[in-house]
């Protein structure tokens, strides 16, 4: 059995991997911050990705033969420490055990102004905080391990009535008639569903992949869109949902994400269904 790591093993992410890379025959070690451990199955650690000699003395110990980086921080004080620094820390140790390392991006490094999807051949060019953070997250770990594979990928969700992410939750939040959110009819981006993604992952451990690869829904949708099959699949009605724009919003975001998911359809076997299959309307 090969030894993985899976940083933030309590994630809405993280976990699914952990239960899948277990299903499929490995010895799986996950670390968490301060949530009970999510899969008895796995052997968990307490690991605290601001201090870097706590991430040597973890890798130098377990010894993985894998490594998959999920954990992060979207905003506040640690941004930079945990999404930045801590994903350098992990690839360095990865790199220096000899671990074959799968680090977890995002859609929303670039700027949103080209048409169609972004290729693994596109450069970064983020416009927020939490862009800044991944794109740098992303030099540091080609920098500390050049051999490492840079998994982008999209919005997360279930697609069930039980196993929600928070982007679910946060639409069926914004149904309250009280609820002053708009969902972006000119934000584009490719929802990929739980479990096709930790699959897509957990297949790619197993290839020689290396440097960025493409995982997301194989659908372009707006997050307007997006939030309306969700209300559906919930058994709300969309119309409640309040629609707006990022031009009208005054934001600063990215209007479009997308993802082509091209190389990785020829890669893998696992299919990355889109979300009008997983949440038809009717």
């Amino acid at each position: 059995m090969k030894r993985l790591l899976v940083t933030g093993g309590t994630g809405y992410l993280g976990a699914a991997i952990v239960r899948l890379a277990h299903d499929a025959g490995y010895a799986v070690t996950a670390t968490r911050v301060a949530s009970p451990p999510a899969d008895p199955r796995a052997r968990w650690q307490t690991l605290d990705l601001r201090d870097g000699a706590a991430v040597d003395t973890l890798l130098d110990t377990i010894r993985p033969e894998l490594v998959v980086h999920t954990a992060y921080v979207q905003d506040g004080p640690d941004l930079e420490k945990i999404t930045v620094a801590g994903a350098a820390a992990v690839a360095r140790a990865a790199r220096r055990v000899g671990a074959r390392l799968i680090h977890l991006s995002s859609d929303v490094i670039f700027d949103g102004t080209r048409a169609g999807g972004y290729t693994e051949t596109d450069q970064p060019a983020p416009i927020n905080a939490y862009g800044v953070a991944k794109a740098s997250a992303e030099e540091m770990v080609r920098g500390a391990h050049p051999a490492a594979s840079i998994v982008r990928t999209s919005l997360i969700y279930g697609g069930s009535r039980t196993h929600m992410s928070r982007h679910e939750q946060f639409v069926l939040d914004s149904l309250d008639p009280e609820s002053s959110v708009a969902f972006f009819a000119d934000e584009l981006r490719s929802p990929v569903q739980i479990d096709d993604l930790a699959a897509a992952i957990v297949e790619l451990l197993a290839t020689p992949h290396s440097g960025v690869l493409n995982l997301a829904g194989a659908d372009t949708v707006s997050r307007f869109e997006f939030a309306q099959r969700i209300a559906r699949l919930h058994g709300r009605d969309p119309e409640l949902l309040r629609s707006g724009t990022i031009a009208g919003s005054g934001l600063r975001r990215p209007r479009n994400c997308a993802l082509d998911i091209g190389v990785a359809s020829a890669l893998l076997i696992t299919r990355l269904r889109g979300v009008r299959e997983v949440l038809p309307e009717a």
